[in-house]
């Protein structure tokens, strides 16, 4: 059996995405699913892996995408905890997502509830983990405490935005446009700012009464790290989670407030750690925060298209997906 899937046989731009019609339906070995995939979340790092730049590089050729929904086609050897039929969502894939069918290994695999709809199940993979690891295991963020959501319109910003909310910090969040900031205040923010505008800082400042924030998790830092620092509270803490290139700052700026700069990486989680996020994050499916905003929406012909608008787009709001 043949399916569709977006191959990358070189390293280089977006131009090397490309769609194949021939490429033979993978089967599930061991512990392991195969799904048919319905919808699959567009991540930033996927253009970062794509290039050759990146840390990790997967050997060529290869179908990118990790967070898939879909529904369970068939299954491998040792697994007992899906049967054919029932609605899931990953957090990582074997075979790619890009694809209409992908395996993934049964541990990185969660029913995904009835009342999230597939597009909605591939917003959840790398941008909630992604928050909750950012939040409570780099930021160890505290009830109470304020959080700054620098990006908030995108997609790991709108599930920082949600996380933050649902336990008990006070959330500001930027965006870049009017839509976007209204999006923000719906997703769980107090208060939003436009980060075009040149006085932003000090209004964020303005409205913590001079006191500053706790915790800023920061999707593009080689633009805001060095202001930044100077937003923090005494003790805060500046949570890496997006660069697209190297930043000036000076050292001295994290001296005064004994302020932090921490970077996170979801491929550095321990399995305990991602069975401590997939418990937090189920239970807020159950309860109901937990809800994904979805954004531009492509047909796997427009990967290329895709990876250019994610790395371009002014004005970020909410998941970008393919639909299959």
């Amino acid at each position: 059996m043949l399916m569709r899937a977006v191959r990358v046989l070189q390293f280089g731009g977006p131009d090397v995405l490309k769609l194949h019609s021939d490429v033979p339906v993978p089967n599930p070995e061991d512990n392991q699913v195969l799904i048919k995939v319905h919808a699959c979340g567009i991540n930033p790092v996927e253009t970062y892996i794509r290039t050759g730049s990146y840390l990790r590089k997967p050997a060529l050729p290869y179908t990118p995408g990790s967070d898939v929904a879909g529904v369970i086609e068939s299954i491998g050897k040792g697994v007992a905890t899906f049967k054919k039929g029932d609605r899931v969502f990953t957090t990582s894939t074997v075979t790619g997502g890009y694809a209409e069918y992908a395996t993934a290994s049964v541990h990185a695999v969660y029913p995904l509830p009835d009342n999230l709809s597939f597009k909605q199940g591939a917003a959840i993979g790398i941008p909630y983990f992604t928050a909750y690891r950012a939040l409570f295991k780099r930021a160890q963020v505290k009830p109470g405490e304020r959080v700054l959501v620098h990006g908030a319109s995108g997609g790991v910003g709108i599930a920082t935005c949600q996380v933050a909310r649902a336990y008990g910090t006070k959330v500001f969040g930027t965006a870049g446009t009017a839509e976007g900031m209204s999006l923000v205040l719906q997703n769980g923010a107090h208060e939003v700012f436009n980060h075009r505008e040149d006085n932003y800082i000090n209004k964020i400042k303005d409205a913590t009464g001079g006191q500053g924030v706790d915790v800023i998790i920061e999707m593009l830092s080689n633009i805001n790290l060095s202001n930044d620092l100077q937003l923090l509270s005494y003790g805060g803490r500046v949570i890496v989670v997006g660069a697209r290139g190297p930043v000036e700052i000076h050292p001295r700026d994290t001296m005064a407030k004994e302020s932090s700069i921490i970077g996170v990486a979801l491929f550095s989680a321990t399995k305990e750690d991602w069975q401590e996020s997939a418990a937090a994050l189920l239970a807020g499916m159950e309860v109901g925060w937990l809800n994904p905003l979805v954004g531009p929406e492509y047909p796997l012909e427009r990967a290329p298209q895709a990876h250019e608008d994610l790395l371009h787009s002014r004005g970020a709001s909410g998941k970008m997906v393919f639909v299959i």
